[in-house]
């Protein structure tokens, strides 16, 4: 693919993030009115597109990446680059500058965090194939009437790799090093793809996300019309912890970033009630299907305005 996946075209399913959920997938894939054909999942008119963070925290990591694989194999299927997969393409690939040393460090909270993957595939031979195809996925797809990426589309951000990616937006070994440096400009760029902008908190406040971390920095909901103040901008894990968050005015900088194109599709933000559209102009898929929530799908049909009676689930 070299035209940033603008021939792919309706209708598709766009799947939120799947962590290693392989018996949801399944039984999405069958809601869906798809069928295992000769080991690959098809539909007869339509073509899946998965949001990324096919691994980590679930059951069954290695069945459900042969599952999608066979698919974008097969052509019935697309992938993009979550930030789970970009995560596990940096603790696979030494540091050159570093000896002995991963892009990822190897530390106990990296490793819990990766520890479903890497308990069933490293020290296999199917470790090293499952990451160089990881290296293959897209960062994101621009479909021209839609766009789907992990988890912001961020066109500075995008701007900024442009010139490091190989075809059809996909990692080079250069980005994947200048992405794993928190001192380069790719640094920044690639999580605010693969995992939204994020903002330092005012005053030396604190707050523990969905894996108990401390955390001094918060997400912008950048789909929010009204990113005016840092409460407004905020996207935390729990409710209770927007009264934590002053009301004060946001630095114009990043209410400057303010999405403007056509309608977005995208995972990784763990929302949670009933599945629903954001707007008519933004979707998250991730309900979180790796904690009891239901895996999401968008049945996407070249409308122009995104509509909740269009999502699946089970």
């Amino acid at each position: 693919m070299t035209d940033g996946g603008r021939s792919l075209k309706a209708p598709i399913d766009v799947i939120g993030d799947v962590h290693g959920q392989y018996d949801k997938l399944v039984a999405l894939l069958r809601h869906l009115r798809y069928h295992d054909t000769g080991g690959c999942w098809r539909h007869p008119d339509r073509t899946a597109v998965f949001v990324g963070d096919l691994i980590d925290r679930g059951p069954r990591q290695a069945a459900t990446v042969d599952l999608v694989r066979r698919m974008v194999d097969a052509g019935a299927a697309r992938c993009i680059l979550g930030n789970h997969e970009f995560n596990a393409i940096a603790w696979a690939t030494p540091d050159p500058e570093r000896p002995g040393e991963h892009l990822r460090r190897h530390t106990p909270a990296n490793c819990h965090q990766h520890e479903a993957f890497l308990r069933e595939v490293e020290g296999t031979s199917r470790y090293g194939e499952i990451i160089a195809w990881f290296k293959t996925l897209p960062l994101w797809l621009d479909l021209g009437e839609v766009r789907i990426v992990h988890a912001c589309w961020h066109q500075a951000s995008m701007d900024v790799i442009q010139p490091s990616m190989g075809p059809g937006q996909t990692l080079t070994e250069e980005l994947i090093v200048l992405g794993s440096r928190k001192e380069e400009p790719a640094y920044r760029a690639i999580e605010n793809i693969c995992k939204g902008p994020e903002l330092e908190l005012p005053d030396g406040i604190v707050f523990t996300d969905r894996d108990g971390k401390k955390r001094s920095e918060f997400r912008i909901a950048w789909w929010q019309q009204d990113l005016s103040t840092f409460r407004r901008a905020a996207r935390v894990p729990n409710e209770d912890d927007l009264q934590l968050i002053p009301d004060l005015p946001l630095p114009a900088a990043s209410v400057a970033d303010r999405y403007v194109g056509p309608p977005v599709m995208f995972g990784h933000y763990w929302f949670d009630g009933p599945p629903a559209v954001i707007s008519d102009r933004f979707a998250c898929l991730d309900y979180s299907a790796a904690n009891q929530g239901p895996l999401v799908a968008y049945r996407w049909d070249g409308e122009s305005k995104l509509s909740s009676v269009k999502l699946a689930w089970v």
